[in-house]
This record gives C-alpha cells, structure tokens and sequence, in this order.
C-alpha cells in the first residue's frame, strides 16, 4: 500500500492507524533518509498501541521499551550501531521474537538479522510535492 501525507500530523494519524491494527509478535522496519519523519510515524504508532508516555528516538540506547501499551512495544533505532555484534550483546532475538511489537528505524543496517518475515514501511520525500508531503509505502517482506 501506499499512502501520502502533506504534514507532520497526517504522518502521525498513518503511524497511529497501523499501530491499532499491530498484533504481538509483529516487526516493523523504518527506512528513510535523515529528517523525513521516521519518528514522527513511530510516535504515532505507539499511540495506536495505546502508548502514552513521550516517544523519542533511542538513537543513543539502540533499543527502548515500552510496556504500558495493550502489548508491550520495542523500538529500536539502529543508525549509530557500529557491528551486528551489538544487536546480539542487547539479545535482540528476545524482542524481534517476543510477546510485543517491534518497531526498527534504519533497519536496512541489519538487514542480515531481519527475520523471514516483516513488515516494511519506507518514507520518502518528494519535494516537487512540498516540503511536507511523504510518500509512505507499507508492505509485507518474505524472504
């Protein structure tokens, strides 16, 4: 699927849509360049989970959880990481296959580790289109 958005807050609504629809067990990876609103969706998403605690980037921490939400959600961000070793010394296979939804921002990174199956989300900008508008494209990953 593909959507479009023309602002921060109709990215948002998108996030928080899939996010009432996500089930546990589920992975979501986030691809897009610097800027173009990946956390502002994942802020969204998290709503949708019924998340309501501030969601910020991880960018620092690689992993950060959040269980208040009616599953528990796992949001990483992986653009600082430096070896695939370190997605193992944090035990990512405990929240890639766990009891809640996980959420990975830069995940093209890890592309190795990915399970069989997922779903990607890619945000793209179009300036032609304004400075606002994304181009959101949401689909299901078996490899």
């Amino acid at each position: 699927m593909i959507y479009e958005t023309w602002n921060a807050e109709q990215t948002e609504k998108l996030g928080e849509r899939l996010g009432q629809t996500a089930a546990a067990g589920e992975l979501y990876t986030l691809i897009g360049e610097l800027g173009v609103g990946k956390t502002v969706f994942t802020q969204g998403f998290a709503k949708g989970l019924g998340i309501q605690e501030p969601i910020c980037s991880p960018t620092f921490t690689i992993v950060q959880v959040y269980e208040e939400g009616r599953v528990p959600f796992y949001h990483f961000d992986v653009y600082r990481i430096g070896h695939i070793e370190e997605m193992e010394e944090i035990g990512y296979e405990d929240y890639f296959y766990g009891e809640g939804v996980a959420m990975i921002e830069w995940a093209n990174l890890i592309e190795d580790i990915l399970p069989q199956r997922f779903r990607q989300i890619t945000i793209e900008k179009d300036p032609e289109q304004g400075f606002d508008f994304r181009r959101i494209t949401v689909e299901e990953v078996e490899r």
